[in-house]
């Protein structure tokens, strides 16, 4: 079943390739949104026949290099059920987004279902070269998204996006053969290297190769001082692009702390949590003082992506204080990172649809540009004030579930530096609410940039439909997130277990 899930996109992908070029643009948009959504309906039917504390479910094993101890394992628990769901629904919401996509339509759609199929493909994986082929195959998909159907500096923002993102994934193949070395047999098999734990004791070697999953996953998170890679990219990129990057790609590396390093590499974790922890700490200061600083909304954005994984780092190095706090609030701290990953798609996902349509109207993200949005377009304003709102912690919505399950979590082992990351809420509060002010508020002001209609349009029926669901969403689990945290919080109890060793 999983197999069928993560290499279907790719086969649709495939077969708009080779369509006639006859073929209307119509025809592949359609084929994009219908197969978004078969899989999503995949994915909503592997939920509901998931058993809550079963552990890990679904597997799929197969023989690919038995010779160096790789194989095809595939298989889903709680905390990669959730991000295959916030993925599928991303990747159609991106799909509905583009229906008025009209530059090499076949190539767009086609390059979006292959992202989709890496990103599946990366949290499904149990092994680690499997987990690195995925991983990397992103990179390659989000280059091309970026240079073929970005804005004016995309090449080099695509470019400094490749390069910064490939050596960081050099650094993780180089620890995870450190992990396949000290494996007795070895493998590159995740469940039988947690089970393992072959660098117990061994604490040189351990963070050695804790370093270098730990860079390798920093930039792809990414976390400060590995983030420079991030606005440029995210400010050239198409607005679909922005959204699957911030939503879905920036995922796997908070995915891999929790998949790979926290359980693989328990003592090191530990011995090195603080220094984890003041990483996520600065991150998020760091993001929203930046983000504060910014004058395009789309660059504003991009930093509070670096912010909101600030506080998923946090809460991945509190975890590890196993003396003096109680297991229960390690735990609710690893179900705050993963909550956190999830709202964070739906919402930054939003947000960045929503400056695509900002773009598409004015040929411009510069705030100083625009005033007055709110009476010419009154459904576009409240949906980007909901996104706002709900992306700095309102309580209704996602992010103040996630945030209260990280903060409570994490104050017990880490009270200053949760103590310091409150003030990332303010900080963001206030960014979020100077840029509704200049943008919506006051008499009416539009760019006059060269292509660019003076009059601007409220959402179209495709965009509300590519958006709304997603706020839909962020308010179902800040309302009533029992759903989620039934599948979250067993895998998250597991974790902590497996980092107590």
């Amino acid at each position: 079943m999983l197999t069928a899930l993560v290499f279907t996109p790719t086969a649709v992908a495939l077969l708009l390739l080779v369509l006639p070029r006859r073929t209307p643009e119509s025809v592949f948009r359609i084929v994009w949104v219908v197969s978004t959504a078969v899989l999503l309906a995949f994915v909503v039917g592997l939920w509901a026949g998931y058993d809550h504390g079963g552990g890990m479910q679904y597997e799929v094993r197969a023989r690919w290099i038995p010779s160096a101890g790789v194989g095809y394992h595939v298989g889903v628990d709680g905390l990669s059920l959730p991000l295959l769901a916030m993925t599928c629904v991303l990747f159609l919401a991106c799909a509905v987004h583009s229906l008025r996509q009209t530059r090499r339509v076949r190539e767009f759609a086609a390059l979006f279902l292959f992202l989709q199929t890496t990103c599946l493909g990366l949290f499904v994986s149990l092994d680690l070269i499997l987990f690195f082929v995925f991983f990397d195959l992103s990179i390659v998909g989000m280059y091309f998204v970026i240079a073929g159907w970005g804005h004016q500096q995309a090449a080099r923002a695509a470019l400094m996006f490749f390069l910064y993102t490939f050596i960081g994934s050099l650094a993780l193949l180089l620890g995870f053969i450190g992990l396949y070395l000290a494996a007795d047999p070895h493998t590159f098999d995740m469940v039988e290297l947690t089970r393992q734990n072959p660098l117990a004791g061994r604490s040189v070697y351990a963070a050695l190769v804790l370093l270098a999953i730990g860079i390798g996953l920093a930039v792809k998170t990414p976390t400060v001082p590995f983030h420079t890679w991030l606005p440029p990219a995210h400010t050239e990129a198409p607005a679909a692009g922005s959204a699957i990057l911030a939503g879905v790609l920036l995922k796997m590396g908070t995915y891999g702390f929790l998949r790979i390093a926290m359980p693989m590499l328990p003592d090191a974790w530990r011995d090195y949590a603080l220094v984890i922890v003041i990483v996520g700490v600065v991150s998020v200061l760091y993001g929203a003082l930046v983000a504060l600083a910014q004058t395009d909304f789309k660059r504003m954005i991009a930093y509070t992506s670096v912010n909101h994984m600030g506080y998923i780092i946090l809460a991945v190095g509190a975890a590890a204080a196993t003396a003096d706090t109680s297991e229960q609030a390690r735990s609710l701290a690893v179900t705050g990172a993963v909550t956190q990953m999830v709202s964070h798609g739906l919402l930054t996902g939003a947000l960045f649809l929503l400056a695509g349509v900002l773009y598409e109207r004015g040929r411009t993200y510069d705030m100083g540009a625009y005033s007055g949005i709110a009476a010419a377009a009154p459904a576009f304003t409240g949906m980007t004030a909901v996104a706002a709102f709900a992306s700095l912690g309102l309580p209704g919505f996602s992010g103040f579930i996630a945030e209260f399950q990280i903060f409570t979590g994490s104050l017990g082992p880490r009270p200053v530096a949760t103590s310091l990351s409150l003030l990332g809420i303010l900080l963001t509060a206030g960014l979020f609410l100077r840029a509704l002010q200049k943008m919506f508020l006051g008499p009416l002001r539009l760019p006059d940039a060269p292509g660019s209609p003076r009059a601007f349009p409220d959402v179209r029926a495709h965009e509300s439909v590519a958006v709304v669901p997603l706020l839909m969403l962020a308010v179902v689990v800040g309302v009533a997130p029992r759903f989620l945290l039934d599948v979250i919080e067993p895998a998250s109890r597991a974790v902590v277990e497996l980092l107590a060793r």
